[in-house]
């Protein structure tokens, strides 16, 4: 009955069987690992983030390059402040506003950008305060440099001149004649009657849409696996049918006896 098996037309078959379902099952394992690492890192996060309110501030220098670790850790620099710019279109507690980005000029010629804090409203440099003067020694929570169009960071482009639409030092580059670390910090304290600016979690901490994304795929594998085996089964079926039907003496379609009649000996 089952000699049809041993056929090319069903070794292939049953290859192509025996190599998609493990695929599916690894691949649907490998997005699940993906959705628990992204869960085991937001939880991560929000430890490492109580952590951080504990701690001593670092020196800056101790703390580059930002990455998981270091991003959100006190840190503290020295310098004089410089060019100050604003950052439209960010929210606070449900408000619009804006960010008051400050660079602060360090003893080594580099800049840091400093969020001094949040004003509601639309940009306004008049009444945005002015930084203080002289060395100043500026403590803050470090964060790495923000990405257009990831983590809530509008990608709006063709800002009024003394605007920027993301903290990074690509995007600075061109606004400030001098060299720029790849970081920046918001000020724990706001100046002048500003509200702080919160820290953000790390680029992909959080369990954002890429990690649903992935807990969706996982469900598209494991499911394309089951139905894998369901064709197999179905082709199986249709295949005995024809058989028991050739046997039983009832003319299957020509192109069905070719294909069944030397193996099952119909």
């Amino acid at each position: 009955m089952y000699r049809f098996l041993l056929t090319p037309r069903w070794w292939g078959i049953n290859v192509f069987v025996l190599l998609a379902i493990p695929f599916c099952v690894f691949m649907g394992s490998w997005q699940l690992g993906r959705f628990e690492a992204r869960v085991a890192d937001h939880r991560n996060a929000g430890e490492q983030a109580e952590e951080n309110k504990r701690e001593a501030p670092r020196p800056l220098a101790e703390l580059l390059p930002v990455d998981k670790a270091t991003s959100g850790r006190q840190a503290t620099v020295r310098g004089r402040y410089a060019e100050q710019l604003l950052v439209p279109d960010r929210e606070l507690d449900d408000k619009r506003g804006y960010y008051v980005l400050t660079l602060l000029r360090t003893d080594d010629g580099k800049a840091l950008p400093v969020v001094r804090g949040w004003l509601p409203g639309d940009a306004d440099r008049a009444a945005a305060p002015a930084a203080p003067g002289g060395e100043v020694t500026v403590t803050g929570a470090l964060q790495a440099s923000e990405v257009p169009g990831e983590n809530g960071v509008p990608a709006r482009g063709g800002l009024p001149s003394g605007q920027t639409g993301a903290i990074s030092a690509a995007s600075l580059v061109n606004l400030v004649p001098y060299e720029l670390y790849d970081a920046w910090i918001t000020l724990d304290k706001a100046d002048s009657g500003m509200k702080p600016v919160p820290v953000a979690a790390p680029n992909d901490t959080g369990l954002d849409l890429k990690a649903f994304q992935n807990l969706g795929y996982t469900g598209e594998w494991f499911v394309f696996a089951g139905f894998v085996v369901f064709m197999w089964f179905r082709l199986l079926r249709r295949e005995v049918e024809f058989v028991r039907d050739a046997r039983l003496g009832l003319a299957p379609d020509e192109d069905h006896q070719e294909r069944v009649s030397s193996p099952s000996g119909v």
